[in-house]
């Protein structure tokens, strides 16, 4: 059962029926309670226990649902890597603000290392990731290069811990 790990309480400690809780979860988060506790192969009650406590710690942000971008018309993605110019790191916090409001980021982060962000794109063609990255990347000051990566697929890893 999650349990905060009495040397560090900041970490949280899961089980197999955790870990197999957590799976079906994000296969699908609409699961019934009956059903999870059967794939769990442990009594409805004590499943309904366990998914309120992976809550109440935390592990369990959100119940979600995963849009299948390919069905609205999104099926390029790509991984875009951009290195910020030295001197410009007092501009970081309004060019993630600006990222924040572009329709074609699905998700980015902020890096140490190489490159200091990467930017998951999702549109419709390349002409669409041309257009991204030539006019709200490379047309930025702040930017000193980019590097694109097309997507073919990809998958979530299972949860580890």
């Amino acid at each position: 059962m999650a349990r905060v790990q009495n040397d560090s309480p900041e970490f949280v400690t899961l089980d197999d029926t955790d870990r197999l809780l957590i799976a079906a979860l994000r296969e699908n988060s609409r699961v019934p309670n009956n059903r999870l506790a059967e794939i769990a192969g442990i009594s409805p009650s004590t499943c309904l226990q366990r998914v309120r406590a992976l809550v109440d710690t935390g592990v369990l942000r959100r119940f979600t649902v995963d849009v299948d971008a390919d069905a609205l018309g999104f099926g390029m993605q790509a991984l875009v890597s951009v290195r910020i110019r030295p001197g410009a790191r007092d501009r970081l916090d309004t060019f993630a603000e600006q990222l924040r409001e572009l329709p074609q980021v699905a998700q980015y982060f902020y890096l140490a290392g190489a490159e200091d962000f990467v930017i998951h794109f999702r549109g419709r063609n390349t002409q669409d990731l041309r257009d991204f990255v030539t006019d709200h990347l490379s047309t930025q000051p702040i930017v000193a290069s980019t590097n694109t990566s097309v997507i073919f697929d990809h998958e979530y890893g299972p949860l580890r811990g």
